[in-house]
């Protein structure tokens, strides 16, 4: 048994029992990886797929037990080599984050820009997504980090570290009706008009749409989207009513539109950075992450990257308050109620 056979066998797995593709993504031969596979059922004794003819139709019994373990000896392999480069002093390599929109077109682009400056021969990988789709990246070791809000439990298997709070926003056109109310925006006001919002979570309910069910209301949703600024744009036509992330709103927006504070109408939002927790992280991960939340210092970071549970983690980070992001119409692109600790 061979860890290339591993790790074509693994591939397989990932990319939806299709050999041609797994070859794609391993720049190697079609036929390379049937023979390896070949080779590794022979030599454990088992089947690891059902075949229909020549097409691969489902993962055995054990082929589950198998991929589960060899992930985690692939993994060992790719722990060790971070360690010797770090060791070694590289400070070289690949860094891959999986985000949303939001999370990478208002919130990284300084972060990263800063990291960049600090280590200029890693490589950054951006992957946009849904929170299930992020999840679906990192458990298939496909990329380092994920950065996303929403439920915890689609990251269960992951060390997730609370990095800032959030609220949403209604956005209208300027000389919208709703800006010449005199009360206070409530709930029952914006449930009359057609809303513009983001693309709802698969997995729980989202907690847009329950606000509106705790209130036995249900909101018209004419058109979703995965990137803020697509909504803007349907806002400016007369669509809808918008409903986005506070920090999607940049001062520009103001031309034309109009911000209308939400804090009372929707929960506040946590955005999480996550990464497998058998990971051994480099040098330049930890400080990625110190950089995009300098409220943990490095000395945290190391400690809760090294933690076997969730709980531990939490127990960890519960004193540190939080930073609450914010967009033009907090005054600053960043509005922050955080304790920058020395690292």
């Amino acid at each position: 048994m061979t860890l290339k056979q591993l790790k074509y066998f693994v591939s397989i797995v990932d990319n939806g029992l299709n050999i041609t593709s797994a070859a794609e993504r391993l720049y190697t031969s079609q036929p390379g990886i049937s023979k390896q596979l070949k080779q590794l059922e022979a030599e454990l004794g088992v089947q690891l797929f059902t075949r229909k003819g020549k097409s691969l139709s489902a993962i055995t019994p054990a082929g589950q037990e198998v991929v589960a373990r060899a992930r985690k000896i692939l993994q060992e392999v790719d722990n060790i080599s971070s360690l010797a480069s770090d060791l070694t002093g590289e400070q070289e390599g690949t860094l891959s984050i999986a985000t949303t929109h939001t999370q990478a077109r208002y919130v990284l682009p300084e972060v990263i820009k800063q990291f960049r400056e600090r280590y200029p021969q890693v490589d950054l990988e951006l992957h946009q997504g849904t929170s299930e789709q992020i999840a679906e990246l990192v458990a298939a070791n496909q990329v380092d980090f994920a950065i996303a809000t929403g439920s915890r439990e689609i990251f269960s298997g992951l060390t997730l570290l609370p990095i800032y709070h959030w609220h949403r926003i209604v956005l209208v056109p300027k000389g919208h009706q709703l800006t010449g109310e005199k009360k206070p925006l409530d709930l029952e006001s914006l449930a009359q008009h057609p809303l513009v919002t983001y693309v709802f979570s698969l997995t729980g309910e989202s907690s847009f749409k329950k606000a509106f069910r705790d209130k036995e209301l249900e909101p018209r949703v004419v058109f979703t989207a995965r990137d803020a600024d697509i909504i803007k744009t349907y806002v400016r036509m007369g669509m809808g009513v918008g409903v986005i992330a506070s920090m999607a709103y940049e001062c520009k927006d103001e031309e034309d539109l109009k911000a209308i504070d939400a804090k009372g109408l929707f929960p506040e939002v946590t955005t999480w950075l996550g990464f497998p927790r058998d990971r051994v992280l480099r040098a330049y991960m930890t400080d990625f992450i110190h950089l995009f939340a300098p409220h943990y210092s490095l000395h945290m970071i190391r400690d809760a990257a090294g933690f076997e549970t969730q709980k531990e983690v939490d127990e960890l980070l519960k004193g540190v308050p939080l930073p609450v992001r914010g967009g033009c119409e907090d005054g600053a692109d960043l509005a922050v109620n955080a304790i920058v600790r020395p690292s």
